[in-house]
């Protein structure tokens, strides 16, 4: 069969690749500790579980709305208003099923032969998958330059031309950890005003995952970009809701029609119950959240501490998300080296930094979103494999 030639620049998610290897030895008897997925391993609160069922119960089981429940859109807008004190307009929020549509989306609506998008790496990877997709030019800018895996506001002002359609943040970072505070964001913001044929995507799917206290730069905080301004959020990460694919996004006024066809032609719409649980989340206490930071602070020290001990092993303090992101190669080893042996000897899944980026040969991800008893399991386990 003749098959589309843009099917061959399409990436994957090696994570999953990886959960699937794991699980295959898991089934032949092989103990196996998960740190390969950034999923939180905790319970999605009840309240939003509660909400869900009512919602069922009163029979919200059929199409909605493609862009949303108004309901939901409005609760968007009230967090907002309550985390950054910005007013938004509900009607350029958009309920998308998780994150990965925004992404796709947002790039699809820039990306075409002859425009230029400029992107982090490493990066969570269906970033420059969907870039390749749509034949537009990737412009990385590389976080492993700075030993703290951050990215340089000049560095990336740098990068823009005339051909620029699309500059790509995620903030705190996947897979690094890394997290830049609110003077760096203020230069970038200040010299993207100089450029005002630049849209602007801020990945803040980890914005409550920040740690030691400090608060996050989001660029509602910049009321001047807004109309050239695309937010990708959602209840994933914070809500520990990954499975019920439920996210959000707030848009430029003039590509709210076109984002809405996009989800018209491909998932129709998200889930009513859903939404409800949704709605409650962001209406209700963040005691989970609160509780959950309590614990993933606990771990980053953990594995902190932990990967630096280990011979070879050097590692960069997580200022957000639930990943540390370690140079591997003092241990004679590449990354994608030392996830096989890791896996196969000592029986702990991670993901080579290859999976994020062609300039993480020397890096490796774990998750941290996993019990403290079984990260002490597998820094011990790779000890020993380590001699």
């Amino acid at each position: 069969m003749k098959l589309a030639t843009n099917l061959n620049r399409l990436g994957t998610e090696t994570a999953f690749s990886v959960l699937a290897e794991a699980k295959a030895l898991e089934a032949k008897g092989n103990p196996m500790i998960h740190l390969g997925l950034g999923q939180p391993d905790f319970k999605t609160p009840k309240h939003v579980v509660d909400a869900a069922k009512k919602a069922l119960d009163d029979g919200h089981h059929g199409y909605v709305m493609s862009n949303g429940i108004p309901e939901c859109r409005q609760a968007v807008t009230r967090w907002i208003k309550r985390r950054y004190n910005a007013d938004v307009d509900f009607e350029r929020i958009l309920i998308m099923p998780g994150g990965k549509p925004t992404m796709s989306y947002a790039i699809q609506c820039f990306g075409e032969p002859g425009a230029e998008i400029i992107h982090p790496t490493p990066a969570f990877p269906i970033y420059e998958s969907m870039i390749n997709y749509t034949g537009s030019t990737p412009v990385p800018y590389d976080l492993t330059e700075d030993k703290d895996l951050k990215f340089n506001p000049e560095k990336i002002l740098s990068l823009i031309t005339d051909k620029t359609r699309l500059l790509i943040l995620i903030n705190p970072n996947n897979p690094t950890g890394s997290f830049v505070e609110k003077e760096s964001i203020d230069v970038l913001a200040e010299g993207l005003k100089k450029h005002p044929h630049v849209t602007i995507l801020s990945d803040e799917i980890y914005s409550r995952q920040i740690f030691d206290n400090k608060e996050m730069p989001s660029f509602f905080h910049y009321p001047e970009l807004r109309e050239r301004l695309i937010v990708l959020e959602g209840w994933s990460k914070a809500y520990s809701m990954t499975g019920w694919r439920l996210g959000w996004s707030f848009w430029p006024k003039e590509l709210v029609e076109h984002v809405n066809k996009l989800l018209i032609n491909s998932v129709s719409c998200v889930n009513a119950a859903a939404q409800f649980a949704g709605i409650a989340a962001l209406d209700g206490p963040d005691d989970s959240i609160d509780e959950m930071m309590v614990k993933f602070t606990q771990r980053r020290d953990l594995i902190h501490k932990g990967l630096n001990e280990l011979p070879g092993v050097e590692c960069s303090l997580p200022g957000g998300a639930f990943y540390a992101f370690p140079k591997v190669t003092g241990t004679g080893m590449s990354g994608a080296e030392f996830c096989k042996k890791a896996m196969h000897e000592a029986g702990v899944a991670i993901v080579p930094g290859t999976a994020f980026g062609k300039t993480c040969n020397e890096y490796v991800r774990f998750s941290f979103a996993a019990s403290r008893d079984n990260i002490s399991q597998a820094l011990e386990n790779i000890k020993k494999m380590l001699g």
